[in-house]
């Protein structure tokens, strides 16, 4: 599997769940929804579009996908330590510097756990 081809299905896939995480939690915070139920949420939706189609196109092998219940639950403790740090960091920009800050802070906070992310995935996830 080449690298740069996982890395670029890796990016597109993750510019997607980039999208419906921040729109959901930007909705949801805006609707009055406290920042951690919002962003737990917003989170939630990415992760079930993004494990699935990585496990579907970017880590599959000879057109085989790479899903199942063991590969979910070694997803799921990533995820969870994941949101665990995404939501401290969106939580601390909207405490010191606002709302409207947090929703422009959350992509920075997103993308810079996606590249670990993707070396964590690929060697321990999708495997």
């Amino acid at each position: 599997m080449s690298l740069l081809r996982q890395g670029s299905s890796y990016l597109v896939i993750g510019l997607v769940q980039l999208v419906l995480d921040w729109a959901v939690f930007v909705g949801a915070t805006a609707l009055g929804m406290p920042i951690v139920p919002g962003n737990l949420l917003g989170r939630v939706a990415g992760m079930v579009l993004g494990f699935w189609l990585n496990g579907r196109y970017t880590f599959a092998r000879d057109g085989t996908h790479r899903l199942g219940w063991a590969r979910f639950a070694r997803f799921l403790l990533l995820w969870a330590v994941l949101t665990t740090i995404s939501t401290l960091l969106v939580t601390l920009a909207a405490e010191h510097l606002g709302l409207r800050y947090a929703w422009l802070a959350k992509p920075l906070v997103e993308g810079g756990l996606a590249a670990v992310s993707f070396l964590l995935m690929r060697t321990l996830i999708f495997r």
